[in-house]
């Protein structure tokens, strides 16, 4: 089979996607045409109003390697042909960070250069401990692209990125995960079933609710102050069923019917 991005439906509940990071000859390397795939498998999930959740995973025991090095001499071989192939990757991180749906990346080996950023762009990252994280891309004469770095940067920091980038070596799974690069850190062969037993929490919550917090705090990170619209709409959840049925049960002592509406 050839390298792809792969969408499945879960068999046991429809409101769960899982997409996969395919390219087992090359440790889940991602190439042009998967980044180009990427974004377009984010752009149908951000359209399916049926969906609450989407774990992001590589195939097998590994998460992505990076970008595929082997097309890079004929991909970005003038100022042209890189800015395109990189807007090209910006783009597909852009849809996975800006997708209304909560993603959780599960994570196990190596994530590291284009598999890092795409880490870094889902809402919640559950890593293996023998998972390593980096871009040591230093090494190789290329700096990264400011729009790949951008989402590391809001996620990390600058103190962060600058070690990572600079001094070019993997930080293990716990080091990742103090310095704010991971969620949690478990077991590796508890890794799936963390991440299940996340998606399942997250599904148990009001799915507009979920949305509506992603989209508020994207806005919120801008810098810029609320408008008065802005404020009133924050409240559109009054008017919502999931609200009613959240209360209901709350004081009805039962577990709550949300169905994003």
């Amino acid at each position: 089979m050839n390298a792809d991005i792969l969408l499945e439906r879960n068999g046991d509940d429809p409101r769960i996607a899982a997409v996969t990071l395919f390219n087992p000859d090359k440790l889940n390397a991602v190439n042009a045409a998967m980044w180009r795939r990427l974004a377009a498998v984010f752009a149908d999930i951000a359209a399916d109003a049926q969906l609450r959740c989407v774990i992001v995973r590589g195939h097998g025991g590994v998460f992505a390697a990076g970008g595929d090095l082997e097309e890079f001499r004929t991909a970005r071989d003038t100022v042209e042909r890189a800015l395109a192939y990189h807007e090209a990757v910006g783009a597909a991180l852009a849809a996975v960070e800006r997708c209304p749906v909560p993603t959780v990346a599960q994570i196990l080996g190596p994530c590291v250069g284009g598999g890092l950023e795409i880490a870094a762009a889902c809402d919640l990252r559950i890593a293996g401990s023998t998972a390593r994280f980096g871009a040591p891309i230093s090494r190789l004469g290329f700096s990264m692209y400011p729009g790949e770095m951008a989402g590391l940067l809001r996620l990390a920091g600058p103190a962060v990125v600058k070690e990572i980038l600079l001094e070019g070596r993997l930080l293990d799974a716990a080091e990742a995960c103090a310095k704010g690069l991971v969620t949690r850190v478990v077991a590796d062969a508890d890794v799936e079933g963390e991440t299940r037993d996340s998606v399942a929490r997250i599904v148990a919550g009001a799915p507009l609710v979920a949305r509506w917090h992603k989209q508020w705090i994207a806005r919120l990170l801008e810098g810029r102050p609320l408008t008065a619209d802005e404020k009133r709409a924050s409240f559109a959840f009054l008017d919502s069923a999931d609200y009613r049925e959240g209360l209901a049960a709350f004081l009805e002592k039962r577990a709550p019917q949300f169905e994003g509406r």
